[in-house]
């Protein structure tokens, strides 16, 4: 089984390399952010009276370029600000656009290494380390409360990748949480990403929470290199409808329609920025209340929607 493993890590690693075609430029040029501001809250017609402050976030963020870990900006700035909307996780479970197997895999190792998943950057963006331990408990914990599919353990091969790492440098700088990362079964529906995001549902109940790396748009080929860039059409087009739906709680659209228009496809080229998205919201319970936390673009064709479900 590790072999086939091995043979994922490498077509990770060609497809990650793919997938930042072009981001080089953003080294010399930095993360331009457009239209960045901070959003509101959506209450669910389900909500409860009372907060159950025992129950952890199911967060979504927009990563974009790994230069976002060393920048400071309205987008980062969110993300610090995250921190402070809910109480401190006793643990973390992140699904990154950035580790694509075969089979669902979860890092079992007790201290996971930081991935510098990418090339073309500066010395200083390969320089970051982020220390969090691991939690080999909750990843038998999840391998025993799911039954199908089958979770298969990684205790070498992977570890933290950009996508969970970028984000939490700024969310929990101190990297003093453990963390356990899933990967994603690219040759799998939305449907198969969505249930397992319900099975993780009990996560949220011990206090973990649950993170989901990628982003609503991300074509890196429609990237304008203008610092002041506005966003393209379709682009905020489908960002707009995403959010629509999401306040409207129709996450089968989501799951189901996304990928009809123009739009949808220009957005969405790929799916390994998108299918993060469907775990969250498989995590999300009836009585959460929706926040978007962040809403902008980068270089006019990545959205950095950031949105929770919390109780």
């Amino acid at each position: 089984m590790m072999r086939l493993v091995k043979f994922d890590m490498k077509l990770t690693a060609r497809r990650t390399f793919l997938s930042l075609l072009g981001l080089s430029g953003l080294a010399a040029l930095g993360v331009i952010m457009n239209r960045g501001e901070f959003m509101t809250t959506v209450p669910s017609a389900a909500r409860k009276n009372q907060k159950n402050s025992s129950l952890a976030p199911a967060l979504f963020i927009g990563h974009g370029s790994p230069m976002n870990a060393l920048e400071i900006n309205s987008y980062t700035q969110s993300l610090q600000q995250i921190a402070h909307s809910f109480q401190t996780p006793k643990s973390i479970f992140c699904i990154s656009a950035h580790w694509m197997t075969r089979g669902t895999w979860v890092t079992h190792m007790a201290q996971p290494k930081t991935i510098h998943d990418f090339y073309g950057f500066p010395n200083e963006l390969f320089s970051v380390q982020y220390p969090a331990a691991g939690s080999p408990k909750m990843a038998e914990q999840i391998q025993n409360n799911i039954q199908q599919p089958q979770i298969h353990f990684d205790d070498q091969e992977w570890g933290l990748d950009h996508g969970t790492w970028a984000v939490l440098k700024h969310i929990y700088p101190q990297a003093n949480i453990p963390v356990v990362q899933m990967s994603i079964d690219m040759s799998q529906p939305m449907s198969y990403h969505f249930d397992i995001g319900q099975k993780l549902q009990f996560l949220r109940q011990q206090g973990v929470m649950i993170l989901g790396s990628g982003n609503i748009v991300h074509n890196l080929r429609q990237i304008n290199w203008d610092t002041n860039a506005q966003p393209h059409s379709w682009a905020v087009e489908f960002d707009q409808w995403v959010k629509e739906k999401l306040v409207a709680r129709d996450f089968k659209a989501i799951q189901n329609e996304a990928l009809q228009t123009a739009a949808g496809k220009l957005s969405v080229p790929t799916l390994d920025h998108w299918i993060p998205l469907m775990y969250v919201l498989g995590a999300a319970l009836n009585n959460d209340e929706l926040h978007f936390d962040f809403e902008g673009f980068q270089n006019a064709s990545m959205s950095m929607r950031s949105l929770s479900f919390r109780s």
